[in-house]
């Protein structure tokens, strides 16, 4: 084999490997549309309900870009639900006085600096991430139940744009851009994977590691204001948690969060997120469209995380579980 041939040979290498990932998950995604569609013919996966399906997958797909940050590094963030429902309620009452400026403006902030003082509790209080965000969950929640008395709120009839095609695409599409480009292109990426491959080697090579992790729950932060904003117009309505019920809705963007993880190695995070969020919302909907109890979705995700747990974690003898 001559030097031209090899070169060849190694790019074609190369290109495939790099989109190998993608095509196995659209794979993936034909299979079960086909198993559910075979199953259930005239309720399930027409061209307008897989449009359905894939405004609600948008939604988890923008909160599991954000998680992945947090779960790059070795970390969790079990507050992202109490988060969402604390910023789709403020949404709602700022809507009310400033328009489309306080829809858009105060999720974000809000998500933003709840990320920020979980991030601050975390390293200056040394306790694990799980412990943090489970136990801050409980103070956002109660703060969403102050903020409302218990009332149900919902969206003006004005501002739901976010929740209907392309307002949605448009959004959810600038959020995927940016985190793609945090991930390739800034330090933030790069210093990401290098503290959850080897947290102590990072630092000894003079990475900020303190800095680098309140970064990611900041980051996560900002991602599930946007989230908020779509959860928002899309549902319309939002009641405030109580007794760890926004618990949850942490799992399903989750799930997300470990596609990307399972595929980052094709480098392509991001699109798996995407993709993975949409094969979930096809085994939801699947189940549904077949008559199955509401409750087994509840079973499906369990089941589904436990095993995406089990697949993608690789068990390193004498590790502390963070």
């Amino acid at each position: 084999m001559d030097n031209a041939e090899f070169v060849k040979k190694k790019s074609i290498e190369v290109y495939f490997r790099k989109y190998f990932g993608v095509l196995l998950l659209i794979f993936l995604t034909i299979i079960f549309w086909l198993i559910f569609k075979i199953i259930s013919p005239n309720n399930f996966g027409t061209p307008g309900r897989l449009l359905s399906y894939l405004q609600s997958s948008l939604i988890y797909a923008v909160g599991g870009c954000g998680l992945y940050f947090i779960v790059a590094m070795g970390l969790w963030d079990f507050s992202i639900g109490a988060n969402l429902v604390l910023s789709s309620i403020l949404a709602c009452y700022f809507s009310q006085q400033y328009g489309y400026l306080g829809l858009i403006l105060v999720p974000i902030v809000s998500g933003t600096l709840i990320g920020l003082l979980n991030g601050i509790v975390y390293i200056n209080f040394h306790i694990p991430s799980m412990i943090v965000t489970v136990g801050l969950s409980l103070i956002y929640e109660s703060l969403s139940v102050f903020a409302t008395h218990g009332q149900e709120q919902i969206l003006g009839p004005n501002y739901r744009a976010f929740g209907m095609y392309p307002y949605n695409v448009i959004l959810a599409v600038c959020a995927f851009i940016f985190v793609s480009l945090v991930i390739k292109y800034t330090k933030m990426g790069t210093y990401m994977y290098a503290i959850g491959s080897n947290e102590y080697l990072a630092k000894n090579m003079g990475v900020d590691v303190n800095k680098f992790k309140v970064l990611s729950f900041v980051i996560c932060g900002f991602l599930v204001g946007i989230m908020s904003i779509l959860n928002i117009s899309y549902g319309t309505s939002m009641t405030a948690a109580s007794g760890m019920s926004s618990m949850s809705m942490n799992f399903t963007p989750l799930m997300g969060t470990f596609f990307g993880m399972s595929f980052r190695k094709y480098g392509t995070p991001v699109i798996a997120i995407i993709i993975g969020e949409f094969i979930i919302s096809l085994i939801f909907n699947g189940f549904v469209a077949i008559g199955a109890p509401t409750t087994i979705q509840k079973v499906v995700t369990g089941i589904a995380l436990l095993l995406i747990v089990t697949i993608t974690t690789k068990p390193v003898r004498g590790i502390v579980v963070k």
